[in-house]
């Protein structure tokens, strides 16, 4: 539904054609707050109409912070886009990957070790992400059980890569550490 001058309340679902879904978050005399998943906290004008509305909540109803916070919380949570800061250890900074082949004729890749590491942490979101959809999925309880075994599996594969992380609350943890 596209907003016709709609009047929308705290806690309200958008989806804005350049800054993506957000939530209402605050009510000004000419705009609203919105809280957006990816751009953070802009101003939109209570008169624009270029936005989709997800889930409308009425103004007259009273929303407590709480109520906002956790709608908030929600829509972060669906759309994954909470992105963690994960720090690479202080020793890998700077530092290069080197592969190198057995044949010496061969020449040896190098990536710098920052890049690597994005790379397995863009990884193991996407992984959190297929655990969502699996989650909310209307598979059997015994067919999601099956599914989040295989990626428990694969988590406990990539604990190889643990050794970069500087925080152990960041490590990949398979089913023994579970």
């Amino acid at each position: 539904m596209t907003a016709e001058k709609q009047l929308l309340g705290i806690g309200s679902r958008i989806n804005h054609p350049v800054h993506g879904i957000g939530v209402v978050i605050g009510l000004r005399k000419v705009a609203y707050e919105v809280s957006f998943v990816e751009h953070g906290i802009k101003m939109v004008g209570k008169e624009y109409s270029g936005w989709e509305i997800i889930e409308a909540i009425e103004t007259s109803q009273e929303v407590s912070f709480n109520e906002v916070e956790q709608a908030l919380a929600r829509v972060l949570k669906e759309f994954n886009s909470v992105n963690e800061v994960v720090e690479l250890g202080d020793k890998w900074k700077s530092g290069t990957l080197l592969i190198k082949p057995y044949d010496d004729d061969l020449k040896p890749k190098e990536i710098p070790i920052e890049v690597f590491f994005k790379k397995i942490i863009m990884l193991r979101e996407r992984l959190r992400v297929m655990e969502q959809k699996i989650n909310n999925s209307a598979l059997s309880e015994e067919e999601k059980l099956n599914l989040q075994q295989y990626i428990t599996r694969i988590y406990g594969s990539l604990t190889t890569f643990n050794v970069l992380f500087k925080y152990k609350d960041d490590h990949f943890v398979g089913e023994r550490g579970k």
